[in-house]
Order: C-alpha cells, then sequence, then structure tokens
C-alpha cells in the first residue's frame, strides 16, 4: 500500500519516540530507578479501539492500491489479496503476542498479556502495510510472526532505557514500520508475480530474488537511515518550537499531572477508580525534591 509501513508508521514512531524523550517519564513512573506499571484506564475499550483500527486497516491497503492508478488497474484479484495478507500478518502478530507473553522465561506464573495483544495485532499490520501487495499469504504470516515477537521485545527494551511509552507507540510504528520495510525485500515475490497487470519490487531474498535482492535490501536500509534521521531533527525542531511558542514547558504542572488533566481542566474525573496510591505519589514526590 502507498500508506507504508516506513513513509507513515516509521515516520510517527519516530516523532512519538523525540517527544517521549523531551517530555520524560510520568510522575511515578520510575522510583529509584525501578519500573512502575501505571494501568491504562479502560481495557475493554483499548482492545475495542483496536478493533477498529484493524476494521479501518481494509481501507489503507486495499484502498490505497485502488486509488493508485497503474499498479493493478483495479485487479479484484489484487484487492481480495491484499485483505487477505493484511488480515493474516494482524492475526499472526496477536498470537505471537499472546504466546511470547505467555512463555516468559522470566516469569514462571506468566500469562498471556491483553495490553501486549493489542500490540501483537497493530505491529502486524504496520509490518503488512509496505508488502500487502507483493507477499504471499504464507510470507504474509510469517511478517506478522515475527512483528508480534519483536514488539514485546521492544517495549521492554524502551521502559529499560527509561522512555516512558504508555501505549507502545515507538515500538508498534517505529520498530514495526522498521521490520515491515525489510521484509519487503525478503519476501516480495516480484513483478507480475501474483497479478497478471501491475508492477513491483524484485524478488525478494528470501523468495529466488538473487543478487538483485541484495540491492533492494540495501535501498530499503538506506531508506530507513535516510527517513529516521531527517525525521529526529525535524521532530525535535518541531517539538522545540511548540515549547518556544507556549513560553513553558512542554508538561503540565506537577499537581495537575497528579490530580489527573480530567479533574483539572473541568473539575470532573472521567475514571474515578483511576487513582494514583498514596505511596507512589509520595515516592514521587520525594523523588523531585531528592533532584532538586
Amino acid at each position: 500500500g502507498s500508506l507504508g509501513s516506513t513513509v507513515v508508521h516509521s515516520v510517527g514512531g519516530c516523532c512519538a519516540l523525540v517527544g517521549a524523550y523531551l517530555l520524560g517519564p510520568r510522575k511515578g513512573k520510575y522510583i529509584d530507578g525501578v519500573s512502575y506499571g501505571l494501568p491504562g484506564h479502560n481495557l475493554s475499550l483499548a482492545i475495542l479501539g483496536c478493533l477498529i483500527l484493524w476494521l479501518g486497516w481494509f481501507g489503507f491497503n486495499p484502498g490505497s492500491t485502488i486509488f493508485n492508478p497503474g499498479t493493478t488497474n483495479l485487479d479484484p484479484n489484487a484487492i481480495s489479496h491484499i485483505v487477505l495478507t493484511t488480515n493474516t500478518a494482524a492475526c499472526a502478530g496477536a498470537i505471537a503476542a499472546a504466546l511470547t507473553t505467555w512463555f516468559d522465561p522470566r516469569d514462571p506464573d506468566s500469562k498471556p498479556d491483553p495490553t501486549m495483544i493489542i500490540n501483537g495485532v497493530l505491529s502486524g499490520l504496520v509490518a503488512i502495510t509496505a508488502s500487502c501487495r507483493f507477499v504471499t499469504i504464507g510470507s504474509a504470516l510469517t511478517i506478522g510472526l515475527i512483528a508480534g515477537i519483536i514488539v514485546v521485545f521492544s517495549v521492554d527494551f524502551w521502559d529499560r532505557m527509561k522512555i516512558d511509552d504508555p501505549v507502545g507507540a515507538i515500538s508498534v510504528h517505529l520498530v514495526g514500520g522498521i521490520w515491515g520495510t525489510l521484509a519487503l525485500a525478503l519476501f516480495s515475490e516480484g513483478p507480475g508475480a501474483l497479478y497478471s497487470i501491475g508492477n513491483g519490487p524484485v524478488a525478494g531474498l528470501f523468495c529466488g530474488g538473487g543478487i538483485d535482492s541484495i540491492g533492494q535490501l540495501s535501498i530499503q536500509l538506506l531508506g530507513i537511515v535516510v527517513v529516521n534521521l531527517s525525521t529526529v531533527v525535524l521532530s525535535w525542531l518541531a517539538w522545540l518550537l511548540v515549547k518556544r511558542i507556549l513560553s513553558s514547558s512542554l508538561r503540565v504542572t506537577e499537581k495537575a499531572e497528579i490530580e489527573g488533566l480530567d479533574f483539572h481542566e473541568h473539575r470532573m474525573t472521567a475514571y474515578s477508580g483511576f487513582l494514583f496510591k498514596a505511596d507512589v505519589k509520595q515516592l514521587a514526590m520525594r523523588n523531585r525534591q531528592r533532584h532538586n
């Protein structure tokens, strides 16, 4: 699809990384070097949001092909094939994330993590976006499985780096987008291999592409580096510009953050049960005073 893994997802994930770094972690997230889990407001709504995004992807991938003249010439076989590769990668990502969190060797009592399954679905969708038109169903399954595994370890990696990413956007979009961009050069079937009409990249490294696939992989790697480096610079400047316009910190005040923005701005709470525990709040306060 023209809404590819790099031009949309890696760019967005890279902007999220810069923003998370400049904003810093939420109060109570990291105390004395220990990462504390801050639960989301409503898991049911999060799953519903994932399903809405999943449904919307059938507009992203097949839809972008329909409005991309000269590619498949509205070939119905191509459109239905893209729907299948998109859905297969999403399902594979969910399964892989569920199994990875379930059989975690670091935790003998681990269970499938619903929040990570959501990220597995989205990571599979992000990863297949670049190659949805050029790979087989089996390759889409492989791409989604790998994406679902990668996202679990990526979330843990950024957490250990003290980058507070509440929804895993960096792991889903930046890391998933990078994997999807590389996967195109590994699993593409080559021009005309799947449909009688249309063009595409050379056959991938795992699909008999030979020396040409090495060249395609090099191009993909170069694109990843150039796009992400330029995105870091431009998004950094954009964040600093916003800070200059606001003439203050990018963050809300500590009091507003602890109260919650719903209460601070509207004097109402959307989630009455979602409050910091007293000990976590006190530790956060002491941590701030210790660093002042």
